[in-house]
């Protein structure tokens, strides 16, 4: 009788055991399908918001308002990539990002010397934890080679130290030049290197074909695009103090600088949850 006891005592042991073991697992499948759900939730949410940011780049355009437009394109485009974890930013580099710049349609071409061009709008993390009002700048830039035809370039550059932020409150510097800069890292394996804290004072991004991947932009020189900046803020602001703080934006909350800190806020709040 005795050893029967002990038996049915491990027996019930282990049945106990098997239905927690259950449990803890279903509780995890559970969990684990409540955030797939929310990801791709969130992820609707931006295609959504950039649908709206390229329409309202539009209508701005349909206005004459190609300062306005050039925000709204850059919100898309950052909207966009918060749209693609697999083949977007790395999280962890754009929580790092002292500045954001976005060029949307970067022209580039040639016959055996080769020209680029874009006009673009950065903001740049202030000591308070906000961002900056949007400073215009354009890009320009020329290569020699075996080149020919025309393509235009949707293009992203994260300044990540704090030289490279000078250099850019400048408005006066050449990528690949007075400031490093390389290829940025894609996706979320990607953010688990360490190399791009290392290599370079500035990491680029070019969209292809809807997908967006690293890209050398060595030769392209960054300047204040005076005219933009008095027809946006009614006089020139100068670089520097727009990309410091010192300067309102009379428009209100922008598209471009609240994707940038949404894009951040949410880079922010994945690194708290990783934790």
């Amino acid at each position: 009788m005795r050893k029967i006891g002990i038996l049915f005592v491990a027996l019930m042991f282990a049945a106990c055991t098997a239905i927690a073991q259950n449990g803890s697992s279903s509780a995890a499948s559970g969990s684990t399908s409540g955030n797939d759900t929310t990801s791709q939730q969130t992820t609707q949410q931006h295609k959504n918001t950039a649908v709206r940011d390229q329409n309202a780049a539009e209508n701005a355009k349909d206005e004459g308002n190609k300062d306005m437009a050039r925000l709204d394109q850059a919100a898309a485009i950052i909207n966009q990539l918060l749209a693609a974890p697999d083949n977007g930013i790395p999280q962890d580099v754009m929580d790092n990002a002292k500045c954001v710049a976005v060029i949307p349609s970067m022209i580039k071409g040639g016959f055996i010397f080769g020209a680029e061009h874009g006009r673009g709008v950065a903001t740049c993390r202030l000591p308070n934890g906000g961002w900056s009002a949007p400073a215009f700048f354009t890009a320009t830039g020329g290569s020699w080679g075996a080149q020919i035809g025309v393509e235009g370039t949707d293009l992203v550059m994260l300044i990540m130290n704090q030289n490279g932020m000078n250099q850019l409150l400048d408005s006066k510097f050449k990528v690949g030049g007075s400031v490093s800069a390389a290829a940025g890292p894609v996706g979320r394996e990607a953010s688990a290197s360490t190399n791009w804290k290392f290599r370079s004072e500035v990491l680029t991004y070019s969209r292809a074909r809807g997908a967006f991947i690293g890209a050398t932009l060595n030769g392209v020189a960054i300047h204040q695009d005076k005219d933009a900046t008095i027809n946006y803020y009614g006089s020139d602001k100068g670089f520097r103090p727009t990309l410091t703080g010192e300067v309102k934006d009379p428009h209100g909350n922008d598209r471009f600088v609240a994707a940038v800190r949404n894009a951040h806020a949410q880079a922010t709040a994945k690194k708290e949850d990783n934790k």
